[in-house]
């Protein structure tokens, strides 16, 4: 570990910390300890206090939240970028209608923007902070696009997908390859889809850098050969694109294959009381829970109690859930879509569907419950492959070698 920072530079992410998304909160653990100095900036404010864990609590103390500013904040960050850099600040408001074309809309979310990367200009010169690294290819990289126009401060960002690939006119991706000053992919998929949407010039801007867990918090446990109920665990934000309604429909048909399990869902959303409903109007109350939205220190009680973990989503990069199962020896059922395929490998350490399959995700769900050896032939491959390439120290070693590198900095 390094005693004096070798690196100074900014995060911003659109909402930090966010249960959804701890695993941005242990990465950046991870390269402060391999002596990176990182500052965190949130455009939004955190989660509910009472649904962090500590270490949660004690890094929204210490993170820089820019709505806070309020209306009087943005107009004073823009009256001085005005009057100390007239240019700076009409090359951003330039840049921010030239995105916006001539949709009234997108010309009010692009100011509103711009007046966002002036409070971040401020801040970032205050902490003399010359680079801002953002999370998600979203509208918080956007703000951080803008930033480069109103001041020397440059840009990268990691990008995940797939959301910013299904709309790439409204996350402006194209212009944030071209601005960035590099583009860190978390997997082959998602810097293919970069490559698709970019000259080849700009393809040495980008670097793989997969996310990881700890392998040491996330261990396996002896989980026994023929359980009385299998516990089916899934883990994700109840939304339409994680597909809990295949889940949903596949547990009818276990059900009435007389087979005795509980499938529960980790996570909160907009369509709870629409899974809700749909789960009481086909009478399997008995036998699915959800259990709402978990912190990670709670989390892992779940983890322990399953059996196999199920994800049938129909859009991912490549799920940190997914990981952390697998680091754990449980057995996952997913779907052949996007990413995931690059951390499963169907029959080998997980199982594989094809999205929207309620048969398939049926089948296989049948398969795991009554094959003992199987579950636990799989388990240990899904671990061995986390080892091998998901791991979060090893992975942070290669994230913080391409800060390195790419800002043109040595380890002291």
């Amino acid at each position: 570990m390094t005693s004096q920072p070798s690196l100074r530079i900014g995060y911003l992410i659109s909402k930090y910390p966010a249960v959804s998304h701890t695993f941005i909160l242990r990465e950046i653990a991870a390269l402060r300890a391999r002596g990176i100095e990182i500052d965190v900036a949130s455009i939004n404010d955190a989660d509910d206090p009472s649904r962090m864990t500590e270490a949660e609590r004690s890094e929204a103390q210490k993170t820089f939240y820019v709505k806070r500013a309020g209306a009087g904040g943005a107009l004073r960050a823009i009256l001085g970028l005005t009057c100390r850099h007239p240019l700076r600040f009409a090359s951003g408001l330039a840049a921010a209608l030239r995105l916006s074309g001539l949709d009234l809309k997108r010309s009010i979310l692009c100011l509103f923007y711009l007046a966002e990367a002036c409070i971040l200009a401020d801040w970032m010169k205050k902490r003399t902070l010359s680079h801002l690294h953002v999370h998600f290819a979203t509208p918080a990289a956007t703000v951080a696009m803008l930033l480069t126009e109103i001041s020397p401060i440059s840009f990268s960002m990691m990008v995940h997908g797939p959301d910013e690939f299904y709309d790439v006119s409204d996350y402006y991706l194209t212009e944030k390859i071209s601005a960035a000053l590099f583009v860190v992919c978390i997997s082959h998929f998602a810097q293919s889809q970069l490559m698709k949407l970019s000259s080849g010039d700009q393809w040495s801007k980008f670097d793989v850098a997969r996310l990881g867990v700890d392998t040491s918090h996330f261990a396996p446990r002896v989980r026994p050969a023929m359980p009385d109920r299998v516990e089916i665990l899934c883990v994700g934000r109840l939304v339409a694109a994680k597909g809990q309604r295949i889940l949903i429909s596949a547990a009818e048909q276990l059900r009435l294959q007389g087979r005795s399990f509980c499938l529960r869902f980790i996570g909160d959303g907009p369509d709870r009381h629409q899974l809700e409903a749909l789960v009481t109007e086909k009478s399997l109350s008995d036998c699915i829970r959800f259990e709402g939205s978990i912190n990670q220190d709670a989390i892992l009680a779940f983890y322990l109690n399953a059996d196999i973990f199920a994800l049938a989503s129909f859009a991912e990069g490549i799920p940190v859930v997914l990981m952390e199962a697998m680091s754990m020896e449980i057995p996952c059922v997913s779907t052949s879509i996007n990413g995931i395929p690059e951390l499963i490998h169907d029959g080998c350490d997980g199982l594989l569907v094809a999205p929207s399959d309620v048969e398939g995700f049926t089948a296989a769900l049948a398969r795991l419950m009554d094959d003992a050896a199987l579950r636990v032939q799989l388990g240990k491959a899904g671990r061995t492959q986390v080892l091998g390439k998901y791991e979060i120290h090893a992975n942070a070693d290669l994230l913080a070698e391409v800060f390195r590198n790419r800002l043109g900095r040595v380890t002291s």
